[in-house]
């Protein structure tokens, strides 16, 4: 029988690139969007993707989706806001990116995790190089970002009982719609790869392999990981 893998956020970006790249590998891909424009231009584009409408916030969606499922071994969380011009200065913009990028994946984690005992699965979760470094311009999504990575670690250790492996991998700076404003200004595009060590940016199928190692056999002995994905970035 095919392996299926579920991956919110799964209709653009690093989601879409993961997907594509496990539908090569053999996987049954279900790839979320959050909204029916996004996931419908996406379905349009790519035909074998079964593409859904799913947002992380409402747990009457995640339950709905999940009831759906009859098997799953691997989950991927990658979806995430970042919300930029001082929002997450702001208590309601602070709020609303963690609900997304940590409560989100706390919710389908935990929806999840009866189909992942079933098959002794894998979730993998997305983090960030700044769960590491701090930002004055995103403080939301550095924090939850940051608590990510712990509930990763926390959850590896609270089912391995279970068999359900449970890493992260925290990609450095990829080419996506998120990034867009940052690698199209040229000076702070120039301090990245500076910086950089492998000297460019990022694109989603970067993300790929090592995605596809920690759903792997190869991989049954790594749990509460977190694998940076970023050129070299985080040693420097």
């Amino acid at each position: 029988m095919k392996k299926t893998v579920l991956i919110t956020g799964g209709t653009c970006g690093i989601g879409l690139g993961i997907g594509l790249g496990f539908q090569s590998a053999g996987y049954d891909v279900i790839a979320t969007g959050v909204n029916a424009e996004e996931t419908e231009a996406t379905r349009n584009l790519y035909p074998d993707l079964d593409c859904r409408v799913l947002d992380v916030t409402c747990q009457e969606q995640i339950t709905t989706l999940l009831n759906d499922l009859s098997h799953l071994d691997v989950l991927i969380n990658c979806a995430g806001v970042i919300l930029r011009d001082n929002q997450e200065h702001t208590a309601e913009g602070f709020e609303k990116a963690l609900d997304v990028n940590l409560n989100g994946t706390m919710r389908m984690c935990y929806a999840a995790k009866q189909l992942l005992t079933a098959s002794q699965g894998c979730v993998i979760n997305t983090a960030s190089m700044l769960s590491f470094f701090g930002s004055g311009y995103v403080p939301a999504y550095s924090a939850s970002k940051g608590g990510v990575v712990q509930f990763t670690k926390s959850l590896a250790i609270a089912w391995a009982p279970e068999h359900i492996r449970v890493n992260a991998i925290a990609p450095g700076w990829i080419k996506t719609t998120l990034t867009q404003p940052l690698y199209e200004d040229e000076a702070r595009s120039r301090e990245i790869t500076a910086r950089t060590p492998l000297n460019r940016w990022g694109i989603p199928a970067d993300v790929v392999g090592p995605a596809l190692f920690l759903s792997s056999e190869q991989a049954q002995f790594v749990t509460g990981v977190v694998l940076p994905v970023d050129g070299g970035y985080s040693i420097m």
